[in-house]
């Protein structure tokens, strides 16, 4: 093989390396990025221009953004979220430099933008992932010497360097594509319009490669499954509709993929088909509008589906009598259109169409609110001391504040170290503080040994250092990533000698001064993680669950006594604010997977509590719209008892649970699973139903009233099988 075939192949190696989608071409393309850009700024300013000041900060400044902070997404899609941060970038330079006069000012300002940046997490991924990096920008001009007169050199070089990241990622070595958000729910449409098409013809029942289908594209929607960047976690309405739909969505699919059989009486014109048929129209339409970026027709398509839903509604018992298994299949069906409903309403919201009046207000309330309101409703739910964001910000803000204290009484040299330290070394829980904290210790002492060497040896040659830096850069942002914290924090170190050693004349004193900020901001994270909830989402994860399950309960309750006081007409009750619990839940949840599992083993499924919050919310919305005609009988005295009777056992079994919860730490209370449950009295009673004479006549509800008894019934069951999953499950917390 002659050498310029080698190379030829090497080369082309080395391009599918850098286009794949593992972490080590992520890094690798994204070091690449950012020393171009870095070393790009620096070296103009430095040896074309002469500003040292404004080459320091065109060069941190693209290591804080793109090296410091993890901005999920493509390179074009970080280039857009740090074009517009830049407004905010030169705030926090200008408030650092003028805080600097003094270290309480600078102090007070840590605290306050510290905790505001890491607060700012609870608006979504982008932004946590940027907080980082806008933490430095305040960092670095906050220490001494006080010098407002060169404010224009440091904004000018914190400008020159994020537009030329800017420039660099959205122009070099593009990142492979995943699939959107969008073009996920857009195929999980087309599988509900494949169910639907083939639930209405012969054999009126699902294929096996379909029904696969369905529940891939389900999966697909989970948030664990979706890419950070893709995630809808942001408090807009464009991104709340997008969470919706995808909600909507899993259950429509769940729904159709689980539907009873049709009975064998059942007419191919039932209305039942026509209904299903409905619901396939209404995804196809959602489908469609996602794959093209245009508003559907959702008056048309919603209407319709609405119209043939009440229709539904109000012909159930004339229709059919009042067999179990035909009222359960209604019950299904019923489900099913009103998730088919909230799908294509969220896919308008998603496209930029307004909802149109026939929806209730309640699943789209946030439809008509402000960007700015619905930023203070997600803030205003986090800013408790339950919450993990409101934690975090805490932790930092006055692990930085700690901080920058010490160095400023102290008088570190180059006692940003110690902030960055502290800011990059704290993690969630005392225990990965202190094994991250190890390894960056042993990194930085085995790096400043290497620097002190080379400092010795090059001395004042400033071109060897201008030389090597690039691949210093190189070496620190595509292996540290992927070999460890000890790695990067050893690379590091020969990475800011190296600059330094280019702005002043610099010996083996650098590389110790590195060693003792390093350690200073080390001991001050071990301290924050030890004294601000050293167990991190862990004890959170457990109250924000236990609370859930109290509002389940108090929802499971408030439901029942409304439904069987009501007759006729519209009825509605004031439902507990679930939603704020699995807020506080969700984000606990998330936060708790990235941590090690300290309950030793427990036996609970926090994910399927999650799912009991959203089926307990879903399943009263709906019945607290279930509408019937003015006149309609309301449920017996009998009934309507056994209806209360079977919504306290319910709510009883979760409120144990959480009582137990709360005092066992999360491992399985044996006593909620101990005897006959709810679930298995209210299942027997739907198998069953001459119970209550439902087959008989000899039941005290009269028969247009009894599709919301079942309706009743079929949400408790499902909440308590949820029941039984969330203590059955052999999983470790917190998955």
């Amino acid at each position: 093989m002659s050498t310029a075939t080698a190379l030829s192949r090497a080369r082309r190696a080395f391009a599918d390396l850098l286009g794949s989608g593992g972490p080590v071409a992520t890094a690798a393309r994204r070091s690449v990025r950012l020393t171009l850009a870095a070393c790009a700024g620096f070296y103009s300013c430095l040896y074309g221009l002469h500003q040292p000041v404004t080459a320091t900060y065109a060069l941190f400044a693209t290591v804080a953004m793109a090296g410091l902070s993890r901005i999920p997404g493509s390179g074009r899609r970080r280039a857009t979220v740090i074009t517009r941060l830049l407004p905010l970038s030169w705030v926090l330079v200008t408030a650092g430099s003028l805080l600097a006069v003094r270290t309480a000012a600078a102090v007070a300002g840590m605290l306050v933008i510290g905790f505001g940046l890491a607060f700012a997490a609870a608006g979504g991924p982008r932004l946590a992932g940027a907080a980082p990096g806008l933490q430095l920008l305040y960092i670095l001009p906050c220490f001494p010497p006080y010098t407002p007169q060169t404010l224009d050199e440091r904004l000018a070089g914190v400008t020159l360097g994020l537009v030329l990241l800017i420039a660099a990622e959205a122009l070099l070595l593009p990142d492979p594509p995943c699939p959107s958000y969008p073009d996920l729910l857009a195929d999980a449409a087309d599988a509900v319009r494949q169910c639907t098409d083939e639930l209405t013809r012969p054999p009126w029942a699902l294929t096996a490669g379909t029904r696969a289908r369905a529940l891939a594209a389900s999966q697909a929607l989970r948030p664990s499954h979706v890419p950070a960047a893709e995630r809808p976690a942001g408090p807009g309405v464009r991104e709340r509709a997008l969470a919706h739909a995808g909600g909507a969505a899993r259950e429509l699919l769940a729904r159709l993929t689980e539907l009873p059989p049709a009975p064998p009486t059942e007419p191919p014109g039932d209305l039942g088909l026509r209904l299903l048929d409905r619901m396939g129209e209404a995804a196809g339409q959602a489908g469609a509008a996602l794959d093209a970026g245009r508003a559907p027709s959702t008056v048309r398509a919603g209407t319709a589906l609405h119209a043939t839903l009440q229709e539904y509604r109000r012909g159930r018992i004339a229709r059919s009598g009042t067999a179990p298994g035909v009222l359960n299949r209604q019950s299904a069906l019923i489900e099913a259109a009103v998730a088919a409903l909230t799908l294509l309403h969220a896919t308008g919201l998603v496209l930029g169409r307004d909802l149109p009046p026939e929806p209730p207000a309640g699943p789209f309330w946030y439809a008509r609110l402000s960007t700015g309101r619905l930023w203070w409703v997600r803030l205003d739910g986090n800013l408790s001391r339950r919450s993990v964001y409101f934690q975090n910000a805490v932790r930092t803000s006055v692990g930085l504040a700690a901080a920058r204290t010490v160095a400023g009484v102290v008088s570190l040299p180059h006692g940003f170290w110690a902030m960055l330290a502290a800011l990059t070394l704290t993690r969630t829980t005392t225990a990965q503080t202190r094994t991250t904290v190890r390894q960056a210790l042993t990194g930085t002492l085995v790096g400043a040994l290497v620097t002190a060497a080379f400092l010795v040896l090059v001395g004042r040659h400033t071109d060897v250092y201008a030389a090597i830096l690039p691949l210093l850069m190189l070496a620190t942002f595509c292996l540290g990533p992927n070999l460890g914290v000890g790695w990067t924090q050893g690379l590091f170190t020969l990475v800011v000698s190296m600059v330094f050693a280019q702005l002043a004349p610099a010996g083996w004193q650098l590389a110790e001064a590195r060693i003792l900020d390093v350690l200073t901001g080390s001991l001050i994270g071990l301290l924050c993680g030890l004294l601000a909830w050293p167990r991190g989402a862990q004890d959170e994860l457990r109250r924000a669950t236990s609370a859930l399950l109290h509002a389940v309960a108090a929802t499971v309750t408030d439901t029942a006594v409304t439904v069987t006081s009501r007759a006729g007409g519209e009825a509605s009750a004031p439902i507990p604010a679930v939603q704020h619990a699995l807020t506080l839940a969700e984000s606990s949840y998330a936060q708790a997977q990235s941590e090690p599992d300290l309950s030793g083993g427990s036996r609970l499924d926090w994910q399927a509590a999650l799912l009991a919050g959203h089926h307990a919310l879903n399943g009263s919305a709906r019945l607290l719209d279930h509408h019937d005609p003015p006149g309609t009988p309301g449920l017996g005295p009998h009934s309507g008892a056994w209806i209360r009777d079977r919504a306290g056992e319910v709510a009883g079994q979760y409120l144990l649970l959480a009582a137990e919860l709360e005092r066992a730490g999360g491992v399985r209370p044996a006593s909620v699973l101990a005897g006959p449950s709810a679930s298995f009295r209210t299942s027997r009673w739907l198998r069953s139903a001459p119970a209550f004479g439902i087959t008989d006549g000899r039941t005290d509800t009269p028969p247009p009233a009894l599709p919301l008894l079942f309706d009743t019934g079929t949400w408790l069951l499902g909440l308590t099988n949820d029941l039984r999953r969330i203590t059955s499950a052999p999983t470790r917390a917190p998955g």
